[in-house]
């Protein structure tokens, strides 16, 4: 039989929160409160990543198929934008993932299988043109 982490995360977490509260420090489930932790930041980062990623593969499609561009794509780009820059409002120490060469690589390579998934793109750069910081501007492109 496993911990209550096992069976029930909600209910550990709701037991964990208590505990807290209540300052019963001993009874804490420490390693497993500090990798709930550590996965919260990790989970903003990778909504970090997939929102980027979604606005690079609408910008790639735009760029490399610009015919098709139409209203649905550039609506995607600015809902995508809006939605990175209220998270990194939110969670400023995000930002600093903008300029970390693994995360732009990252954001890349995600934003071109979904392109070409979806395009039917092909030879495009293995590099992005464009820097994260450029793909932000509201008034790119």
């Amino acid at each position: 039989m496993g911990t209550l982490y096992d069976e029930d995360v909600v209910a550990w977490a709701e037991q964990q929160a208590a505990l807290l509260r209540s300052g019963q420090w001993s009874q804490l489930d420490i390693d497993n409160v500090a990798e709930e932790i550590e996965d919260v930041g990790k989970s903003e980062k990778r909504a970090l990543c997939h929102r980027m990623a979604v606005l690079v593969e609408h910008l790639i499609k735009c760029r490399y198929q610009p015919d098709r561009c139409g209203a649905s794509w550039l609506r995607t780009i600015r809902e995508q934008r809006a939605q990175v820059l209220k998270l990194l409002r939110q969670t400023p120490s995000l930002r600093k993932l903008i300029t970390d060469p693994g995360f732009v690589e990252d954001v890349w390579r995600d934003a071109v299988i979904l392109a070409v998934k979806e395009a039917s793109l092909a030879e495009l750069p293995e590099r992005s043109p464009w820097t994260l910081e450029k793909v932000l501007q509201e008034d790119w492109p």
